[in-house]
């Protein structure tokens, strides 16, 4: 088995040299990337690197979209024994400043000159000792850089000097020597580097390779951000296992890329299938009356299904029967619409609605859940094919621990736990700590391990409400219960130090608007929709409905309608899309104050 990525990526090519390892569009056409192309870019890159300078431990930079140079220059920096610090693409640019400066980058890695001139004053508000050296994917940013290209022919010809060079670069890194410093975004505070080894990743890659169950037949379309240890990982697990990579040309283009290239596999976030089925019930709302009937009752059965399947129960004959005709009318245009041959979507990075889930697997498209942090490589547990659990991030995979602490939180161990954060002992001491059965990682998740090795996740620990009446409360299963409802975008739940918790949610406009014209209300006015007596008590409605079954201190008494989403530029979310609670919570404070008497405390 390889021990360091290098030995991996060489395993993998060598036995797939004329096989097509990678597949983007480009010019409206799909390119392909043989083994043997793969393997010479990446060794050039390498090769080019070592002639600029970069030398084993160096730090370098890559800040682009995800695209197949992503990968090949992500393995040519490991090739070159330096550090991989990937760069959100939607990095804020004090940020981006922070990362070069803390990481001592000493190449940055750009996609185009549009991706430059967004991060340009970062990079101008470093010293000429800290500015790295600018290689552009495309182009050269107007002089300011040099090109990939010209980095390729730089190592063409190191290579044609000194033949060997390429292998005793590659074999020079140990198993222990850092792979990658991990900048996460985190919801407070400023970024803290996750390093993590070859090791790390590679005992990762190997065990959820195996748990993945995937095969040389398989087809993968990536649309996740590369600079995200999730689907970064999966790459490498791709290319371990033979299967091809297709590189979506962007997250707005998926639903066209994923019916053009008919993936059998694809890694999304909860996200991506909320957009499916939110996109599905606006076309139904504006459907006959007869073709709105009929679907609801397809969800009804295929969700009843969906349950006894997962709860290992018969199904009865007459609603076997009921599914195979409503199979045919409703769920064959949905499998069609994401390609028709998906074996099963992974899902990952925030909790899965398990309604969501339900529904999914009724109309014959499994989503299998994992769990995971940055900090862990980043597979800690995963659903297998043919032993989900919906409502679980499923058991974990081969070489990793996990248990539950006395608090209730999950920790972690294994060789895939990171080394720390980089240049932040006491950070890290507080969250590796040694017991007498070793290392442990203190992943901050709130969670359950039943008889059967499947795990729960309740919550963050640092996201639980306490109440003015001292009652506590998990505002994560609260918030997946409401984002079940077709209308709902986005969600929050606040609540901490109030006598009762509040949820303020992002509607999805699209549909609303269709809604409202049902309702004889005629605009399209985000303002006045969010504020119409109509649209809100629908929501309110909604939402008591789903929650009716929650402990009476953790009932949603009021709600608002917000007209703007949580979104990156505006602060609400990281990179990875995670909830900013705190700053949500100030943007919103006067609409919050609205939902409680002005005397709450008295």
């Amino acid at each position: 088995m390889p021990a360091t990525l290098n030995e991996l990526f060489r395993e993998s090519i060598d036995r797939r040299l004329t096989d097509e390892i990678f597949r983007s569009r480009q010019n409206k056409q799909w390119v392909s990337y043989r083994g043997a192309e793969v393997k010479a870019r990446v060794e050039a890159i390498t090769l080019g690197l070592h002639q600029l300078g970069v030398r084993a431990g160096d730090r370098v930079a890559l800040l682009s979209e995800s695209r197949p140079e992503w990968s090949m220059v992500d393995l040519g920096i490991l090739g070159a024994g330096a550090v991989n610090v990937p760069i959100y693409p939607t990095q804020a640019v004090d940020q981006v400043t922070y990362i070069l400066r803390d990481s001592g980058a000493k190449v940055l890695f750009l996609s185009t000159a549009r991706q430059y001139q967004r991060v340009q004053p970062a990079i101008a508000r470093l010293n000429d000792a800290e500015r790295p050296r600018l290689i552009f994917f495309e182009g050269d940013g107007n002089g300011v850089g040099t090109t990939l290209g010209d980095l390729f022919s730089a190592g063409e010809a190191l290579r044609a000097e000194q033949p060997t060079l390429v292998e005793e670069l590659a074999t020079q890194v140990g198993p222990q020597d850092l792979a990658t410093i991990i900048y996460t975004s985190g919801t407070t505070g400023v970024p803290k580097g996750v390093m993590l080894t070859h090791t790390n990743i590679v005992t990762n890659v190997i065990a959820s390779g195996e748990v993945f169950q995937l095969e040389p037949t398989d087809l993968a379309l990536s649309f996740l951000p590369l600079s995200h240890v999730f689907e970064r990982t999966v790459i490498y697990i791709y290319l371990w296992r033979g299967v091809t990579i297709c590189f979506a040309r962007g997250v707005e283009t998926v639903a066209e890329d994923i019916r053009e290239i008919c993936p059998t596999i694809v890694t999304a976030v909860p996200r991506l299938f909320e957009k499916i089925y939110g996109t599905i019930n606006k076309r139904v709302s504006e459907a006959k009356p007869l073709q709105q009937r009929i679907f609801h009752r397809a969800i009804r059965v295929g969700r009843e299904v969906a349950r006894r399947m997962d709860e290992g129960r018969s199904i009865p004959l007459p609603l076997a029967l009921q599914h195979r005709l409503l199979d045919r009318l409703v769920f064959t245009k949905w499998r069609q619409a994401v390609g028709g041959r998906i074996r099963f979507f992974v899902s990952g990075g925030a909790a899965l609605p398990s309604e969501l889930a339900y529904i999914f697997l009724g109309a014959g498209i499994p989503i299998l859940q994992g769990y995971g942090l940055t900090e862990t490589s980043p597979v800690v547990s995963f659903n297998r094919p043919g032993e989900n659990r919906i409502g679980t991030i499923g058991r974990a995979i081969p070489g990793v621990s996990v248990r539950v602490a006395e608090d209730g939180e999950l920790l972690v161990q294994g060789e895939n736990v990171m080394r720390g954060y980089y240049g932040k002992p006491e950070e890290s001491a507080e969250v590796l700590r040694t017991e007498t059965d070793g290392l442990w990682f203190h992943t901050g998740d709130i969670g359950t391990i039943d008889g059967d090795g499947y795990i729960r996740i309740t919550d963050r620990k640092k996201d639980l409400i306490k109440t003015s009446l001292g009652k506590y409360i998990a505002p994560q299963p609260i918030e997946n219960l409401i984002r079940g409802i077709p209308m709902v975008e986005q969600v929050i739940v606040i609540g901490n130090a109030r006598k009762f918790p509040v949820a303020l949610i992002v509607p999805a406009f699209d549909a609303l608007i269709s809604y409202a014209r049902s309702l004889q209300i005629e605009t399209t006015d985000r303002h006045a929709l969010v504020r119409h007596p109509r649209i809100v008590e629908y929501f309110k409605k909604k939402v008591d409905a789903v929650t009716k079954e929650l402990a009476p201190h953790e009932k949603i008494k009021k709600i608002a309608l917000l007209e703007s989403d949580f979104s990156i530029d505006g602060g609400e979310l990281t990179p990875t899309l995670k909830v900013r609670r705190k700053f949500v919570e100030e943007k919103h404070q006067a609409i919050i104050e609205t939902l409680y008497p002005r005397l709450e405390t008295e």
